[in-house]
């Protein structure tokens, strides 16, 4: 119900991911009469489709704590709580990020041995794609929570991409061993003695390398990171497009490397990479941006159906219960 948009897009593009995907079922949570005019009938899905009434909605703007603790019947608790009781396999919403996360660890939890979740997303690279985490939740994080978030990024990475031992490093202010503060250096030490593949610390102008399949940072580091990179991106495309107009011979340029740029505008679509995972919940809790349009909401959508099939809370739990285990032998 809520993000930029809506259920105008939600419900569309939810709706067009029933054609891509026979086993997937949609529960459509917000205020009926809302959604209802966006179905044309529900027995044309076969079943596939229902909708469940809830009356409240969270604000953009609003306080997480205020949505939590006043608005029970938000669209977006209810279908976290239909998560927990096992209706719905996962969660997918546009809303409020820090209402969602904080709604998320209320009434899930987090899974043993995981001292807060983390938001993770994909992010291009020149060979492919590399996954982050945390992209905003943890400004602040000890070195057993960026441990942490290697282990769960590693547990998703190798479910959803299929990747046996996904390369994980850490974000740092360089390569050397003797970089970063205390926290950071502690962190590659508890990852570099477990059994998760580390392969050392990476800058920030080598993420878009793929050197590492997983990039671990505090939540603060992440988001400045992305914005950085998110920003750049609009401002070569601006300047791009400032060139092709600037006179004829610009606009003759454009018309030659039209295809060109049009495979481009393809590879680095951020809509083609929505969908942020809150992970280390009990159970699949997926962001998809506010601002999404009909194909950036699907893809979130499949996302939490890569998770859901490869049961990625379920996988985090049992290799924090390995840790543990391996843990104690040790002492």
């Amino acid at each position: 119900m809520s993000g930029d948009r809506g259920a105008e897009v939600t419900v569309p593009a939810s709706l067009g991911m029933l054609k891509t995907n026979a086993e997937l079922r949609l529960i459509l949570v917000g205020r009926e009469e809302d959604i209802a005019p966006l179905l044309k009938n529900t027995d044309e899905y076969g079943g596939r489709v229902r909708v469940h009434d809830a009356r409240e909605v969270v604000a953009m703007d609003e306080a997480p704590a205020d949505a939590m603790r006043k608005k029970k019947d938000s669209s977006m608790r209810v279908a976290i709580n239909l998560v927990k009781e096992g209706e719905a396999g996962a969660c997918v919403s546009a809303g409020n990020t820090g209402a969602l996360m904080a709604t998320g660890r209320f009434v899930l939890k987090t899974v043993a041995g995981i001292d807060r979740p983390a938001i993770m997303a994909r992010i291009p690279t020149k060979v492919g794609q590399t996954h982050m985490l945390d992209l905003g939740a943890n400004s602040d994080c000890l070195a057993e929570q960026l441990f942490q978030f290697g282990v769960m990024g590693s547990v998703v990475v190798q479910g959803i991409e299929h990747i046996e031992r996904p390369r994980v490093a850490l974000l740092n202010i360089g390569e050397e061993a003797i970089k970063g503060n205390d926290t950071i250096r502690e962190a590659a030490r508890m990852l570099r003695e477990s059994s998760i593949n580390y392969v050392g610390f990476v800058e920030g102008n080598s993420i878009p390398d793929g050197v590492a399949d997983v990039i671990v940072c505090d939540g603060f580091s992440g988001n400045v990171a992305l914005k950085t990179m998110e920003g750049t991106a609009q401002l070569i495309k601006h300047f791009i497009l400032q060139e092709f107009k600037a006179g004829l011979y610009g606009r003759l340029a454009a018309l030659v490397a039209w295809p060109v740029l049009r495979s481009l505008s393809r590879r680095v679509d951020p809509r083609r990479y929505n969908g942020a995972s809150l992970v280390g919940l009990n159970g699949i809790v997926v962001k998809s941006h506010g601002g999404a349009d009909f194909v950036a909401f699907q893809q979130a959508v499949h996302t939490a159906i890569l998770e859901v099939d490869q049961d990625v809370p379920g996988k985090i739990r049992s290799t924090m219960e390995e840790q543990e285990h391996q843990e104690a032998l040790l002492t």
